[in-house]
């Protein structure tokens, strides 16, 4: 029995127990996380509750533990919860509560991220626009009227906490808690205030008696008892501002966000790998991945501008759940390794040893039992290094790699030594149960705007976000123009100055033209137009895509028309200026209002059949019928074709999609080094495709290996879907794999020498690569 579902689009252009569960000691020193005494390594990472849905969390949970993980992290996203003042919302998805709760019954613990500035590429950094609104504002400094809604937020999410027994000190899962975000990155234009504000955070923080430790993130002067913390790709030199505190690195970044226009970011299992392996070798105690689960930016949530509806990150789980391979599997064995050694590093003495050429052995050793545990880092970005530890062994340590040893004398990890399988999802387009999908579609309703009516006036252009308060992505401006005998009407050009991100122009109800410019920033548009004698309606709908989220001072950029000018343009340069005419506002657009994206209240309204006409219209709803797909595979929505717009399924909204926005075509290659330091732009991939294509509906079981597509025991190279043989290969390497696993769920293979029969002729280091088909059983 299939349930059915409606799509509508909108076209603009096993019960555990934690440790602690009658209460936990939570404390830190120097070199450990201590819980009721208990000397610990913490392996985290991100998951944000509203970038998933409620029925995906068990799911993203377990396998987050599966990977080796102690602790899952995630921002507590004030926008959300309270849409308007103090009127909140922690229903479904926005259920933080329920959400650490299934955290501890899966036995892990929970990093809280209060904020409740969160960045995070969230739709205004995740603060709630009313906030904007307030008279006498000023965001993220010492403003009283701000910290006063700051305190009462806070204090109520430590409340709800609290009331639900979920701090470690009450036996739940919450051993950390944070506050404020990053700010020491935009900390100095704020100048004294800035150092008052955050010093007053720390004391509103501590004022809240939760029972753990507090931290700050990306702030050197975090004042005690506040751990400061870091954030980046590499955190390996960075020490606590306390000699006492432990090194924690709340945001490795595993990846990057993506942007309207932009190439999908990649960063490899080997360099996320290395950067961790780096950060313990160097002492750490707490490491994050940022992200671990990067989800969805449902509805209009995503921030920027222009930050895609995907979230996807490259993190180990991808946007849909599933396993992000090898990322995932190769960073799960280096969480083995890590706690193989989690004894010692948190009790040990630390000794280096310079080999030259980047290479240092780092040695955690305890003289009063003789346990050694030992990290051999190449920090070279080209060069490979062979190490003669004497007694220890010989160990080859490719260039920008990390070698663990047990015992400081048996390697049982290599951050460039990739062990684990590579996954790659293929979409397939679901026939059996949506054979044709039959499209219906409305235009807009613009009769009242096009004639310039809206539901407000003022004799100046106003600044969007401040008028709709994010109400909507859209704000129409409306004025009316009145020629005379001076003014040539036939040559004229309309010019408006605007500070984004979208425009749409329309002149007596005609069409003129639409404008953005990359990264939502300022532009001026200018068209030429057609004037009547007397009376002319000029009607400009202004769009954001997503709001700015980072930066000092970032509340207060200006989104829309905010002050122009706008002007006409005659022949011989006569200008008019617009700007302080009577304009006319309405928010929104009147689909929104009526909830034609909703099957309750769209009913009244007439749905036409699709044809070749209705096919790319503008301002132009359509909408369809499809039944859940069989199975357990993810399911996504391919909006390949489609121009600008939002889209909804059964009422709710899954985002803005643009997948007319394409890519650029340079700097992707099939082949990514992993060697040296990351950047965004490098091993990026998807040049010259939509920067996002597929929508996410919702969460692969009972599949076998129906095909092996390559396999090679030697030193292939390229990357899954492109693997080519290297210089040397085993022959019988497919054959070998074949037989192994066709017709299997899963596969075991002994990747060694002997197995593929070269035991004794080669010495060369060797790896196997396959290339496998899955297919439903």
């Amino acid at each position: 029995m299939f349930k059915l579902h409606w799509l509508v689009l909108l076209l603009i252009a096993a019960l555990a127990c934690l440790s602690f569960c009658t209460g936990a000691n939570v404390t830190y020193d120097s070199n450990a996380i201590i819980i009721n005494g208990e000397r610990r390594i913490i392996l985290s990472g991100s998951i944000h509750y509203p970038r998933s849905t409620e029925n995906m969390w068990p799911d993203l949970i377990q396998k987050a533990k599966d990977g080796g993980l102690d602790a899952i992290e995630t921002y507590i996203f004030w926008d959300r919860h309270e849409p308007q003042q103090r009127k909140y919302d922690f229903s479904g998805n926005l259920d933080f509560i329920k959400f650490f709760q299934l955290i501890q019954n899966a036995g892990l613990y929970v990093v809280m991220r209060i904020g409740p500035y969160v960045c995070a590429e969230w739709n205004y950094g995740g603060f709630p626009l009313w906030l904007h609104n307030i008279p006498g504002i000023q965001l993220r400094t010492d403003n009283q009227v701000y910290k006063n809604e700051m305190q009462t937020f806070t204090t109520k999410i430590v409340n709800m906490c609290k009331q639900a027994n979920l701090f470690a000190s009450q036996g739940g899962p919450i051993i950390l808690a944070q506050i404020e975000n990053e700010y020491g990155n935009v900390m100095t234009p704020y100048g004294n205030a800035g150092k008052t504000y955050i010093n007053w955070c720390a004391q509103m923080a501590e004022s809240l008696n939760v029972g753990v430790p507090w931290i700050m993130c990306q702030q050197k002067d975090a004042p005690q008892p506040i751990i400061n913390t870091c954030n980046g790709y590499y955190c390996d030199n960075f020490t606590p501002n306390n000699p006492h505190s432990p090194k924690m690195f709340t945001e490795n970044w595993v990846g990057w966000f993506k942007k309207w226009g932009d190439k999908d970011p990649h960063r490899t299992a080997e360099d996320v790998a290395f950067s961790v392996a780096r950060f313990f070798q160097s002492g750490g105690v707490f490491n994050n991945y940022y992200m671990y689960h990067g989800g969805t930016n449902f509805g209009r949530t995503s921030g920027g501008p222009f930050i895609t509806t995907s979230y996807d990150y490259d993190a180990p789980l991808d946007e849909y759940g599933n396993l992000n391979q090898p990322k995932w599997g190769h960073l799960k064995q280096l969480h083995s390794s890590i706690k193989l050694g989690e004894k010692i590093l948190t009790n040990g003495t630390q000794s280096n040893q310079d080999y030259g050429a980047s290479v240092t052995l780092t040695k955690f050793s305890n003289p009063s039992t003789g346990e050694r545990f030992c990290f051999l880092s190449n920090t070279n970005g080209s060069n490979d290094a062979t190490i003669d530890l004497q007694t220890d062994g010989k160990y080859f340590v490719p260039a920008w790699s990390v070698t663990i040893l047990d015992g400081c004398n048996k390697e049982i990890y290599n951050t460039a030594k990739i062990n684990s399988q590579t996954s790659k999802f293929v979409k397939e387009q679901n026939e059996k149960n949506n054979a044709k999908l039959l499209w219906t579609w409305t235009p807009e309703p613009m009769k009242d705007t096009l004639q310039g009516k809206g539901k407000f006036k003022a004799n100046r252009l106003l600044e969007q976000k401040g008028t709709t308060i994010d109400a909507s992505d859209y704000l129409w401006y409306m004025t009316h123009v009145k020629t005379n005998a001076t003014f040539s009407l036939r040559y004229v050009s309309l010019q408006v100055h605007t500070k984004g991100h979208v425009l749409h122009a329309f002149v007596n109800k005609r069409y003129i033209g639409s404008q953005w410019k990359s990264n939502g920033q300022s532009f001026v548009f200018e068209k030429p137009i057609l004037l009547k004698s007397r009376k002319n309606i000029i009607t400009l709908l202004s769009a954001t895509v997503g709001l700015n989220n980072y930066g000092a001072f970032y509340d207060t950029v200006p989104t829309g028309i905010d002050g122009g000018p706008i002007h006409l343009i005659g022949d011989g340069n006569v200008t008019i200026d617009l700007s302080s005419n009577l304009w006319s506002y309405k928010v929104g657009l009147n689909g929104e209002m009526k909830k034609l994206y909703d099957a309750t209240f769209s009913q009244k309204t007439k749905w036409r059949a699709l044809n070749k006409k209705s096919i790319g219209r503008r301002m132009t709803w359509y909408k369809t019928n499809f039944k859940t797909p069989s199975g357990t595979d993810s399911v996504a929505l391919d909006m390949q074709g489609m121009g600008k717009g939002q889209a909804w399924v059964n009422g709710v909204s899954i985002g803005r999609f643009w997948p007319s926005f394409i890519s650029g075509n340079d700097n992707c290659s099939a082949k990514c080094d992993y060697r040296g330091e990351y950047n965004p732009n490098k091993c990026a991939d998807n040049c010259g495709s939509p920067s996002q294509r597929w929508y996410h509906l919702s969460c692969t079981k009972g599949r076998i290996i129906s095909e092996i597509q390559f396999a090679s025991y030697g030193n292939p190279e390229g990357k899954c879907g492109s693997f080519e043989k290297g210089s040397w290969d085993v022959t019988n390497s497919t054959f070998l794999v074949k037989k192994t696993c066709i017709g299997m769920e899963n596969c075991t293979i002994d990747v060694s020498a002997r197995f593929f029969g070269v035991e004794n002729t080669t010495n060369l280091p060797a790896r196997l690569v396959v290339q496998a088909l899955c297919s439903n059983n």
